[in-house]
């Protein structure tokens, strides 16, 4: 963890002016050390973050609005915790700057500090938001409408495995579940998300693959590790040649966090928007 004042779990004041040192990292490797993930990775990746409540003043003292868009990238050495980063964007508010380039630049240079990594930043006005992120659905096999009965929510990765009845043939699908939901590492906050799953493999059984997602219910880590968690299992149960793992969450506090985990280039990796987002 980082020696920076922890808000985790606290209550804290929200500043107005503007303090990096309210950004919290906390280390990528102290979960992928559980998965088993200490000597490489087996994937590529990153971790969309959309902003829309930041705010700020321009050189003459007028409130300006945005929606941010912010993409930290996989091999990043720390994730930044959600909650630093709404205090930290809330330190803003009352801060002049005497440029949107000079807000995106500092953003950038802070965020790169924090995360040890590189990080994408892009600021839209709302009008080109909305343009250019408009609310789409999923062109993937909706998993959710299966008739399973569920009767643990316990995380189980021992749940998943592949349709022995499919053959020995090789599949490539796209599968999608808005059933998603797991709780905050610190404070056990229910997080949920719609969650997209593309491979080319044995065919994955469907009703495995979704009693399995479903038993992340009661399960407690931030999203980057749940995703991660979900592709590691994956690959392990089910050995797929290629997998995608894309999870779209719904915002608190004004943040949304959408990480994405990959093993090949897919289609499915753009900021996409979803129903609940």
């Amino acid at each position: 963890m980082s020696s920076r004042l922890n808000p985790l779990g606290k209550d804290v004041a929200y500043p107005d002016t503007y303090d990096a040192g309210l950004l919290f990292p906390v280390a990528r490797q102290l979960k992928r050390d559980e998965l088993g993930l200490a000597n490489g990775l087996p994937f590529h990746g990153g971790d969309f973050w959309n902003a829309y409540e930041m705010s700020w003043l321009n050189a003459k003292g007028k409130p300006q609005v945005a929606i941010g868009v912010f993409e930290f990238a996989h091999d990043s050495v720390n994730i930044i915790e959600s909650k630093s980063f709404k205090l930290y964007l809330n330190s803003f508010n009352q801060t002049r700057f005497e440029s949107w380039e000079k807000v995106s630049s500092v953003l950038r240079t802070d965020l790169e500090a924090a995360a040890e990594g590189a990080v994408s930043v892009k600021l839209f006005t709302l009008k080109e938001y909305h343009q250019q992120t408009p609310i789409i659905q999923p062109e993937a096999i909706l998993i959710d409408e299966l008739d399973v009965e569920i009767t643990d929510y316990d995380y189980a990765p021992s749940l998943l495995r592949v349709d022995e009845g499919s053959g020995s043939g090789v599949v490539k699908e796209s599968l999608q579940s808005d059933l998603l939901k797991s709780n905050c590492l610190i404070t056990s906050q229910p997080d949920w998300a719609t969650i997209l799953i593309d491979y080319k493999g044995p065919r994955i059984c469907h009703e495995a693959l979704l009693k399995y997602l479903i038993s992340f219910r009661n399960h407690n880590e931030f999203h980057e590790q749940c995703v991660e968690r979900v592709f590691v299992d994956i690959m392990q149960y089910c050995q797929p040649k290629e997998l995608t793992v894309y999870a779209r969450y719904t915002r608190r506090g004004g943040l949304d966090i959408n990480p994405w985990r990959s093993n090949v280039m897919s289609s499915f990796l753009r900021n996409q928007r979803f129903s609940r987002q």
